[in-house]
């Protein structure tokens, strides 16, 4: 039998066993996207990864006794600017509508694309706003928030006052003054302290605007971090027994909260004290896993230093490294840097990773997919560490202990796909036709014409190795398709 899955807790700072509150119903929440613009590759790290922990969990415990849930952020000031500088003619609320629904879209092929499983819900924030307005008059009625100014904000200082319960700062275990700087807080006079964050705000004419909650008069819209503390307890306590109106405080936490470690200050500290004061708990979820920070070319990603790329762009385009990538390399090239540590996207990465991946391909030819041997899962067990069972992954084929079949579902748990793309027999003699055009136009030396043959398959996918026969000398050409 496979070892016990330890995972590393960001709440504790300790590596634990995992044992989930009720194994047949194993739950997991993501943060997801806020959909106003393309998702860039720093994005696409903890779907990524906690889309192999997914994979996991399914094959620990079950898949029909895994829940995932990764929100969809679709109400935020950033959607607003970008719906009224997009579509200036439209109603804003209009306007909204087509930039989130085209957004999400875009965002939905993009992870498909790099080989993620679809998780078992994606609550979209604005159909829980009843939710999230019942949780704050909680929040309210318990002398943790207060309205102020047409707003509604959590204290920490009253948090920390309360004879029970966790302290703020639990989680990212900051100084008042750390927070305050990593918070960006806003200077309000509202405020009674500057540590104190939006719950609830007023909605301006024109905006999106739900009734308000604690008695307040007037249209208004949630503040960000209320919407993970709703949509969790809606798709991950409620349907089991927990909620508002549960009493019991052992009801009211899940297993795992998950996302990337920019979003331990403040969006999950802020996360964590609404929820532990509104249900009377001492933790909202079990464990705390966090992916680590991405650069690109060993630059912090940024557009104002021209590295900034998205997922789509990758895919689609030349832009990175001057040719398409495949999702499945964009993937693997993601693994095989551990989750928690910081990984620097670049081009040798992907080659890298492209090469792993023509090498694993060739091992398992077209046997099929097998059973995950318990050494894979061992491995992949302490924590993740998909770095090592590439690296074991590796040593199996040089040693080829390990079935072809037993391999492809190997990488098949990590969410790759080792099939190889079918040609038609069409397709197949255009390209032999190309090639023999090409290899002419090598020998006479016209060799932008050449390149152009070269350029146009990939292209298509198609890439062209050159090389010489080993019993002639004569230059040989063969191809294989990359996507």
């Amino acid at each position: 039998m496979p070892q016990e899955l330890k995972l590393y807790n960001t709440l504790t700072r300790t590596r634990e066993t995992f044992v989930p509150i009720d194994p047949n119903n194993v739950r997991m929440y993501v943060c997801g996207p806020t959909v106003y613009d393309y998702a860039h590759i720093g994005n696409a790290r903890p779907v990524i990864v906690f889309d192999v922990l997914f994979r996991l969990l399914r094959h620990i415990y079950g898949e029909n006794h895994v829940n995932y849930v990764r929100n969809i952020t679709d109400v935020d000031d950033k959607i607003n600017a970008r719906a009224a500088r997009d579509y200036p003619d439209l109603p804003l609320n209009e306007a909204i509508r087509k930039v989130t629904e085209l957004t999400n879209e875009q965002f939905q092929a993009d992870v498909a694309a790099l080989g993620n499983l679809q998780p078992s819900s994606q609550p979209r924030a604005t159909e829980y706003i009843a939710e999230m307005a019942a949780m704050i008059d909680r929040l309210v009625e318990r002398g943790v928030a207060y309205v102020a100014d047409g707003h509604v904000l959590f204290s920490p200082s009253a948090m920390n006052a309360a004879a029970k319960g966790p302290r703020y700062g639990l989680l990212s275990r900051r100084s008042s003054d750390d927070m305050i700087a990593g918070a960006r807080v806003d200077v309000a006079s509202y405020k009674r302290d500057e540590m104190d964050f939006v719950l609830w705000k007023p909605s301006k004419q024109g905006e999106p605007g739900w009734p308000s909650p604690a008695g307040i008069d007037g249209v208004g819209r949630p503040g960000w971090h209320i919407e993970c503390s709703a949509m969790s307890m809606a798709k991950l306590l409620e349907p089991f027994g927990g909620g508002l109106q549960c009493d019991d405080p052992t009801k009211n936490i899940f297993d795992i909260h998950a996302g990337g470690i920019d979003l331990v200050f403040p969006h999950h500290e802020n996360e964590l004290a609404q929820s532990c004061c509104a249900f009377g708990t001492d933790r909202m979820a079990n464990v705390w896993m966090h992916n680590g920070f991405l650069q690109v070319e060993g630059q912090k990603m940024a557009k104002s230093t021209g590295n900034f790329v998205t997922i789509h762009e990758l895919l689609e385009t030349d832009t990175f490294g001057g040719r398409k990538w495949p999702g499945e390399v964009l993937r693997l090239a993601m693994l095989m840097t551990n989750y928690r540590e910081p990984i620097d996207f670049s081009v040798r990465k992907l080659e890298e990773a492209e090469n792993i991946l023509a090498k694993a391909r060739e091992y398992v030819g077209d046997a099929g997919v097998g059973v995950v041997p318990d050494e894979a899962i061992d491995i992949l067990s302490d924590d993740l560490a998909t770095p090592g069972l590439i690296n074991w992954l590796a040593s199996i084929r040089k040693s080829r202990v390990l079935d072809p079949e037993a391999y492809r579902a190997v990488f098949a748990l990590l969410g790759i796909d080792l099939s190889v793309e079918s040609v038609s027999s069409e397709l197949e003699n255009e390209i032999e036709a190309k090639i023999r055009n090409r290899l002419s136009l090598l020998a006479a030396k016209s060799f932008p014409e050449a390149d152009r043959i070269r350029d146009e398959l990939l292209e298509k996918g198609i890439q062209l190795k050159d090389g010489k026969d080993p019993a002639t000398g004569e230059r040989v050409t063969t191809w294989e398709m990359k996507r």
